[in-house]
């Protein structure tokens, strides 16, 4: 086969891998309504297998077990829907009178201004800084996220036949295919790292959660418990969600108090989130995520556009499982590289010297 021909074999190659991909992100951009609450499904069953896994080899038969840990999973979701349901709707009910509120805040701060010989229109204002925005922004996520408490008994009926279905799917798989065994070990190897992350991420978000929630009803801040669980549900999102989370409290603190409040509210979320952002969660994270912040970053803007808030919660477990799958392959294991962190550069070798990976 002649170079050109070569050339224009891969370039098909490309172009119809590249139609696939486009073909199914927008296959899965339609589906978002069943895909999202199938992922949360299937991530919470992730999450649970180990515990259900658990219970049977203490000796509880499976039924039991199931029971146990369905019983859980409806408490939890129950206390959360208490928590954020009632918050919610009080926040909704003022957020008119939370808006008016904030355009005379910033009318007096325009007028301040002006006073000071710094002349700012109210039309820069409304198109570039106008902070209502940010609080329209949350309260249409607050929305997005009660919309997905009423698919809860469909994520629950189907957590439950995924936890049943874990048993057996080994023997099936191992029957259905000739390579079962490395296949299975890519699974396992995926829900070990999605279970460490979204373990550790779990814990930390609570703690970020509770201690946010802690200081602003020290400061008297309205809805302190909203903020709280905005601030441990945005903390599962990569690098913009702690900031997203301060700017209603933050706004609604200068609402309410005047600067120095959100001041202090400012100053209590830097301090929860770099205190256990930067300091607890890598510590505990231990070997880390296995990918790259740039990748992050955009696994991030890619999953949320595709699937909405949920996809932006869940964006690094279904990179991190996107990964995996890459590195289960030869032909595109040089992908699952790329989206990984730095390595150590390999040093150039004298001819005949084994070849070993890279450190």
């Amino acid at each position: 086969m002649s170079s050109d021909e070569t050339g224009r074999d891969v370039g098909g190659r490309v172009l119809v891998s590249l139609a696939a991909f486009v073909v199914i992100v927008a296959g899965m951009k339609a589906a978002a309504p069943l895909l999202v609450p199938f992922l949360l499904a299937l991530f919470i069953a992730i999450i649970l297998a180990p515990v259900f896994n658990s219970l049977q080899r203490w000796g509880l038969p499976s039924g039991i077990a199931l029971l146990a840990v369905v019983l859980a999973l409806v408490l939890a979701v129950m206390l959360f829907g208490a928590l954020l349901g009632n918050s919610m709707d009080e926040f909704m009910r003022g957020f008119p009178g939370y808006q008016a509120r904030l355009r005379e805040t910033v009318a007096g701060l325009i007028e301040w201004l002006g006073g000071k010989g710094i002349v700012i229109s109210n039309e820069t204002i409304s198109q570039y800084l106008d902070p209502g925005k940010a609080m329209k922004l949350v309260s249409n996520m607050l929305s997005g996220m009660g919309g997905l408490l009423t698919n809860g008994f469909l994520i629950l009926i189907t957590v439950i036949f995924l936890l049943l279905e874990a048993s057996t799917f080994p023997d099936k798989w191992r029957m259905a295919s000739s390579n079962a065994e490395s296949a299975l070990e890519d699974f396992r190897d995926t829900a070990r790292n999605i279970n460490h992350y979204m373990g550790i991420k779990t814990l930390t978000s609570l703690a970020t959660g509770v201690a946010i929630a802690g200081w602003l009803f020290l400061l008297g801040v309205d809805f302190p418990v909203l903020w709280g669980t905005l601030a441990f549900l945005l903390n599962f999102v990569p690098n913009i969600g702690s900031i997203i989370a301060a700017v209603p409290a933050v706004v609604l603190a200068l609402v309410q108090g005047g600067i120095t409040q959100a001041l202090l509210v400012m100053l209590g979320y830097v301090a929860v989130n770099v205190g256990i952002g930067t300091f607890a969660e890598p510590r505990f994270m231990g070997r880390g995520l296995g990918l790259s912040t740039l990748v992050v970053f955009l696994s991030l803007v890619f999953w949320g556009w595709v699937l909405g808030p949920v996809g932006m919660l869940l964006s690094v477990p279904l990179t991190i499982a996107f990964k995996i799958g890459l590195d289960s392959h030869s032909s595109t294991r040089w992908i699952a590289v790329m989206l990984g962190p730095r390595v150590a550069p390999v040093e150039a070798q004298e001819p005949g010297d084994e070849v070993g990976p890279a450190a």
